[in-house]
């Protein structure tokens, strides 16, 4: 196993991708890949500066180091919807693609067998999988919803770049199997009243949060995440270890 790098972690899912069938998969898949790369190329991330995993309904990259975090939260914010709303526009309601998306980060290494493994990886899985992650793209209008991990949302988004506001923001607590967690839903709340001021939060969001009065129940199940394995319990995602140049 290599020893693990510290990477941006950018996590992209396409809400009940199950339910079509064959040809509208193959479809969204394309639409899926095309958004992606535009969202990071805008965003001065090439193709020599990430990796990628895909596994169907989802696409998982790790981005280099050098990539700003800043530009790519602002490129998520008014980037990518456009991009999604241009590809929709152009079929019918009931096809197009609603994303949901985790801007995360931390130490991930590669195994033997090409997977990625490491805790920081596991927690950004959750997050994408989280119910209040779910729920908050089948209540609004827009196709898209962003989640930013504690460790995002302190050290990039409640700085206030250009183009990235903390106050759109609110905090959600997670109850997983290490504990409570704490995120940052862009978006306002379904409640009115905000779980947390901005700021308040000084967690390490890969090693749980501050208890809070919304706790909100989220399950991953290890094999729903590798297209080629995955176990329960650390997570182990083979995806191969390859640049983005051979999709699959």
């Amino acid at each position: 196993m290599t020893d693990p790098v510290y990477r941006t972690i950018l996590l992209f899912d396409i809400e009940q991708f199950g339910k079509r069938d064959d040809v509208e998969q193959a479809y969204l898949r394309r639409m899926l890949y095309d958004v992606v790369d535009a969202t990071l190329l805008a965003a001065g991330a090439d193709e020599t500066s990430r990796l990628r995993a895909d596994r169907g309904d989802s696409v998982m990259e790790l981005i280099d180091t050098h990539v700003s975090v800043p530009v790519l939260a602002k490129t998520l914010l008014s980037e990518t919807p456009a991009h999604l709303h241009s590809k929709n526009r152009l079929i019918a309601d009931g096809t197009r693609m609603r994303l949901r998306m985790v801007l995360s980060a931390g130490y991930v290494a590669v195994d033997e067998l090409g997977g990625w493994v490491g805790r920081d990886l596991n927690h950004a899985v959750r997050l994408l999988d989280s119910e209040p992650l779910k729920a908050a793209l089948r209540n609004r209008g827009d196709d898209w919803v962003l989640c930013a991990s504690d460790g995002v949302y302190q050290g990039v988004v409640s700085n206030g770049h250009l183009g990235v506001r903390p106050e759109d923001f609110h905090r959600i607590t997670l109850e997983t199997k290490e504990g409570p967690t704490v995120a940052w839903l862009h978006g306002a709340p379904a409640d009115p009243t905000p779980e947390a001021p901005a700021g308040d939060s000084r967690t390490d969001s890969s090693t749980g949060g501050t208890a809070s009065a919304q706790h909100n129940e989220t399950r991953v199940r290890g094999d729903h995440y590798g297209p080629s394995g995955g176990s329960n319990g650390n997570l182990n995602y083979d995806f191969g270890s390859s640049r983005r140049g051979g999709r699959r």
